[in-house]
């Protein structure tokens, strides 16, 4: 772990501790119990650490609320336009922009969650730099797995992340638009009905009723019209066989739009709800769903991701940084 702020003001501390609760980000509040000896010898400095796979997310988070001035120095290299960052415990090693959407929770949530086999032929809509596809490869051998990213350059450094993982046998990235022709696909050799596994992880941020980041890779990446969503699945129909598997990340509060665009080409969907800590409103749903199934919806016990203290629980920790699975299936 590394110190990400060192203060002894006691509101910053409860403050910045709230910041990283509210984004996921595990962390470490070190010296706060030895307050014993403040007013005799002042108040002795509290320092908050935070592991090196969530330092990048947590530095930005900060100087985005106007903390960067708190900040301790960064690593060496910090002022270069990408970083070099491990996510599944050093497992996988992920190339990306400083700047702009950076790799989280999600997409590793969203691999675990996708119930590939070995010998299955996935499809990861909206790539990015490949963590989620990435993930999956690393988790399941010898399963096939192609990164589809409507921007080039996003999808440069996925090519970069799939050759610097020793994954260039299974894995491979395509420039394409999700709601692009079905030809284009067809010419990167994803033609209708080739796909056993489709995951995505769409822009689910309704720019009517979220903030917009003026950062354009972030809005990108976060925010799009609901209506968006019925291309993506869209797409992902297309893309599977008659048994094809669908599965998908999304903000819990717009489960509804989900399962509507999953209506008429999907069936049997089952939801696991994620929580950030136990008590608390679910912030995502993933979502698996089986192209042309008549089974019934399911919604299965929550995920909680933290503890009352803020520390990841022991089924994240798993999932997060051990590679496990996340099977979402009915008991």
């Amino acid at each position: 772990m590394r110190e990400l702020v060192r203060t002894n003001d006691a509101v910053l501390v409860s403050a910045i501790q709230a910041l990283l609760d509210a984004a996921e980000i595990p962390h470490v509040v070190l010296d706060q119990n030895m307050s014993v000896l403040e007013g005799s010898l002042g108040i002795l400095p509290r320092r908050i650490l935070v592991h090196d796979e969530h330092q990048e997310n947590a530095r930005r988070l900060l100087a985005d609320a106007g903390l960067g001035h708190e900040l301790r120095p960064g690593p060496p290299g910090e002022g270069t336009e990408r970083t070099d960052d491990a996510v599944l415990g050093g497992r996988l090693r992920l190339i990306q922009k400083r700047r702009g959407h950076r790799v989280g929770h999600d997409a590793i949530l969203l691999a675990a969650a996708t119930g590939a086999r070995p010998g299955d032929r996935a499809v990861d809509l909206g790539a990015g730099v490949g963590a989620a596809g990435l993930a999956l490869a690393v988790r399941v051998s010898e399963v096939t797995v192609t990164l589809v990213e409507i921007d080039p350059a996003l999808a440069e450094i996925a090519g970069e992340n799939i050759a610097r993982n020793g994954l260039d046998a299974r894995v491979s990235a395509v420039a394409l638009d999700v709601a692009g022709p079905a030809d284009a696909f067809a010419a990167c050799g994803l033609g209708p009905g080739s796909a056993d596994q489709v995951l995505m992880n769409p822009p689910f941020n309704n720019p009517d009723r979220q903030n917009v980041s003026p950062d354009p890779d972030r809005a990108s990446a976060h925010v799009a019209p609901v209506a968006s969503l019925a291309d993506w699945v869209a797409a992902a129909a297309r893309l599977l066989h008659s048994a094809g598997t669908l599965t998908m990340i999304w903000r819990a509060d717009g489960l509804a739009h989900v399962l509507a665009a999953l209506d008429q080409r999907f069936g049997g969907p089952v939801v696991l709800p994620v929580h950030g800590r136990a008590g608390d409103a679910a912030i995502r749903v993933l979502v698996r769903a089986t192209k042309g199934s008549r089974a019934p919806l399911a919604l299965l016990p929550g995920l909680i991701l933290n503890d009352p203290s803020g520390r990841p629980t022991a089924e994240a920790e798993s999932i997060l940084r051990d590679g496990a699975a996340l099977p979402l299936d009915v008991r």
